[in-house]
């Protein structure tokens, strides 16, 4: 039986992040993941993702999401690999309805007031002058944007790549294509039971995103939603310019909560990156659809796109499935495992949480050291 310090399970986003902290411990320390991070299975790939400062999700979460850019900028300085684009971010409302899913009502006015009590630097823009600068987002006279110019881009396949590289680099050890079946205790320590072996662990993360179901008792697993989300790259139309600069956005623009939209420049400026949020439940991430059908496809165009964004064709260059983790207040879960007291586990971070990973990981790492 192979016996370690610390062993992680899941190394996406957070799992990743909290590896790498976790190899500068001088610790013995294991990373397993079911796959082959980075990968496109779970919930962190598909390119890009948004990092924004005023989270309208909850103020709770403005300083997770400035300690992680903070922290890739430090990784960018160390490894010369840009894991940020800080291009801006706009978020665009109504004006007449309350935003529903997507961080509750009121969403749009909780964020200009985080922004506000948290000194992040922001304005208002009213049509006119959101159409003056960009003029491909085609807002009612009744809506109006948020500018955050310290929001972007963050690229996540980099992200974890990075953070496993360097771990690996400081000693961690890691195993793919490993899936760990279950855990329990013997006298202190927590055994995981792999396929072919087992390994002995003092303490243990499991960040295993959607797959944490699989550790948890039958009454906990339903407060975890698993909701397949559709990424589309759609391409531009020849010509069109105002793309070529253009910040990451969000906007919901209408009375039911499926009315949003959000989106990315991509990196070889043939397309815009968007998607919208469903919240229909698969009961577990190996059950996801990955296929992308035509009809997908033409329902996005003409019920989020057509007739509100400016200087895009009706042609899909690509899409994507991924999914969320979702629970029933949109709150991330951290707490110890409710059987095995030496686990931690993270999870369900509703859509919201590559922009805090880095942070979080960080976070996690220090209560795991500090227990030990």
């Amino acid at each position: 039986m192979k016996k370690v310090d610390i062993a992680v399970i899941g190394l996406g986003a957070v799992g990743s992040a909290a590896l790498y902290f976790l190899s500068k411990s001088g610790k013995k320390v294991i990373g397993l993941d079911r796959f082959d991070p980075p990968h496109f299975m779970g919930s962190s790939h598909g390119e890009t993702r948004i990092t924004r400062l005023a989270v309208g999700e909850g103020e709770e979460y403005v300083s997770y999401a400035k300690r992680s850019q903070e922290i890739w900028r430090t990784l960018e300085a160390e490894t010369q690999i840009q894991l940020l684009d800080p291009c801006g971010g706009i978020l665009m409302d109504s004006g007449t309805t309350p935003w529903g899913k997507h961080g509750g009502d009121g969403f749009f006015q909780k964020t200009v007031d985080i922004a506000k009590s948290s000194l992040i630097p922001h304005s208002i823009w009213n049509p006119s002058e959101l159409k003056a600068k960009y003029p491909q987002f085609l807002l009612e006279e009744t809506e109006k944007a948020y500018i955050e110019p310290s929001a972007g881009i963050v690229f996540p396949e980099r992200i974890i790549q990075t953070q496993l590289e360097l771990a690996s680099k400081n000693g961690a050890e890691i195993k793919v294509y490993s899936p760990v079946n279950s855990i329990s205790t013997k006298n202190g320590s927590v055994i995981l039971d792999l396929k072919e072996y087992q390994i002995e662990a003092k303490k243990v993360l499991i960040s295993a995103g959607g797959w944490i179901k699989d550790f948890l008792p039958k009454e906990e697993k339903l407060g975890y939603k698993i909701c397949r989300q559709v990424l589309h790259w759609v391409e531009i139309e020849e010509g069109y310019s105002h793309f070529e600069k253009s910040p990451v956005f969000m906007w919901g623009f209408g009375k039911n909560p499926e009315d949003f939209i959000y989106g990315f420049p991509t990196q070889d400026g043939r397309s815009i990156k968007m998607a919208s949020e469903s919240f229909l439940e698969t009961s577990h991430p190996n059950d996801l659809d990955r296929s992308v059908s035509k009809e997908e496809q033409e329902t996005f165009w003409k019920e989020k796109v057509k007739g509100r964004i400016f200087g895009l064709k009706d042609q899909f260059l690509k899409s994507e499935v991924c999914f969320y983790t979702v629970r029933s207040d949109s709150k991330f879960v951290l707490k110890q495992h409710p059987s095995v007291s030496e686990a931690l586990m993270v999870s369900a971070c509703s859509g919201h949480g590559f922009k805090h990973s880095a942070a979080l990981g960080e976070e996690l790492a220090e209560r795991i050291l500090s227990s030990s």
